[in-house]
C-alpha cells in the first residue's frame, strides 16, 4: 500500500474515499493516537491517478462529489471516530488552531483594543525610525509591526486569514514550522517595508501573503503533505499585488511587505520540497 493523504477529519477523510472506490480505487484507513487519519491506496499501480484525485480534493475539499460518494455507498457517517463530537462554532475555531496560531491572534485582539482605548501601542511596538536602534535593546521591533492594526476591517481580514492559514500549517506540519514562517515573514518583510517607506507601516499581511503563497506551493509540489489552495487563490494574490503597486486599491498599502512575504513563502516552500542529501556513514 502507498500513503496518498493525512487528514484531521475522518468523516472528510472517508467521504473522499468513498469517492475513490466509485472510481475503481481501493484505498483504507489509518486513525493515529492524535487522530489524524492516513489514506492507504491499495493499488499501487494507479498512484498517479489516485495524486490526481487528491490535489482535486485538496482544491475544492467540500464539493458535494465527495458527500454524494458515501451516500451512494449508504454510509454518510465516518467509519470510526474515537473523538467525541463537539459542538458550536467556538470549538470549531479552536479545533482549527494550535498554540502560536492562538497566541499571535489574542496579541493582535490585545493590541488592538488598547489602541482604541488611547494608549500609544503605535510607538511602542512600531518599527523604529533609524536603523541603528534595532542593533540595541529595541531589536524585537523589527517584528512587532507585524501585530499593529489600524481599522477593523484590516484586522479582521487579517486574523480570519492568519486563523485559517495558520491553523492549516500548525496542525499539519507542526508549532515549529508556523512560528518559522512567521518569524522570516514579519521580520524581513518589515525591513524591506522600512527601506521603501519609513516606519509608518503595520499589519499581519506580510505574514498572511508568506502562509498563501507557502501553503499553495507545498499543495502544488507535493500533496501528500496534507495542506493546499485552489490556484484561484495565487491569481488574488497577485491580482491584489498588482493592485496595490498600482494604488488602486483606495487606502495605504505596505507593498514591499507583501511582495517579501510572498517571496518568502514561495522560497520555504521549495526548499522543503527538496530532496535532503543521503547521510553519510
Amino acid at each position: 500500500m502507498k500513503l496518498l493523504l493525512v487528514l484531521d477529519d475522518p468523516r472528510r477523510a472517508q467521504a473522499f474515499v468513498d469517492y475513490l472506490a466509485e472510481l475503481g480505487l481501493k484505498c483504507e484507513l489509518t486513525l493515529d493516537d492524535d487522530h489524524n487519519v492516513s489514506i492507504w491506496l491499495v493499488n499501487e499501480s494507479r498512484y498517479q491517478q489516485a495524486l490526481a484525485e487528491v490535489k482535486r480534493f485538496l482544491a475544492e475539499p467540500l464539493h458535494p462529489r465527495y458527500q454524494e460518494a458515501s451516500w451512494k455507498r449508504g454510509d454518510g457517517q465516518a467509519r470510526f471516530s474515537h473523538s467525541p463530537q463537539e459542538a458550536g462554532w467556538l470549538s470549531d475555531v479552536l479545533r482549527q488552531t494550535g498554540p502560536v496560531n492562538m497566541a499571535v491572534l489574542l496579541a493582535c485582539l490585545a493590541i488592538y483594543g488598547l489602541s482604541w482605548l488611547g494608549l500609544p501601542m503605535f510607538g511602542l511596538l512600531s518599527f523604529p525610525p533609524r536603523w541603528d536602534l534595532l542593533l540595541g535593546l529595541e531589536f524585537w521591533r523589527a517584528f512587532t509591526p507585524a501585530l499593529l492594526h489600524f481599522s477593523l476591517m484590516h484586522l479582521v481580514f487579517n486574523l480570519f486569514w492568519w486563523w485559517y492559514l495558520g491553523g492549516m500549517v500548525e496542525r499539519r506540519l507542526g508549532h515549529g514550522k508556523l512560528l518559522t514562517l512567521l518569524l522570516a515573514a514579519a521580520v524581513l518583510p518589515n525591513l524591506l517595508q522600512f527601506w521603501a517607506s519609513g516606519p509608518r507601516f503595520g499589519g499581519l499581511s506580510g505574514v498572511v501573503y508568506a502562509l498563501l503563497a507557502y501553503v499553495w506551493l507545498s499543495g502544488r509540489l507535493n500533496p501528500l503533505r496534507g495542506i493546499g489552495l485552489p490556484d484561484g487563490m495565487a491569481v488574488f494574490m497577485v491580482a491584489w499585488l498588482v493592485l496595490g503597486f498600482a494604488d488602486l486599491l483606495g487606502t495605504p498599502v505596505a507593498n514591499m511587505a507583501h511582495l517579501g512575504g510572498a517571496l518568502i513563502g514561495l522560497l520555504q516552500a521549495w526548499l522543503d520540497h527538496r530532496p535532503r542529501p543521503a547521510a553519510r556513514h
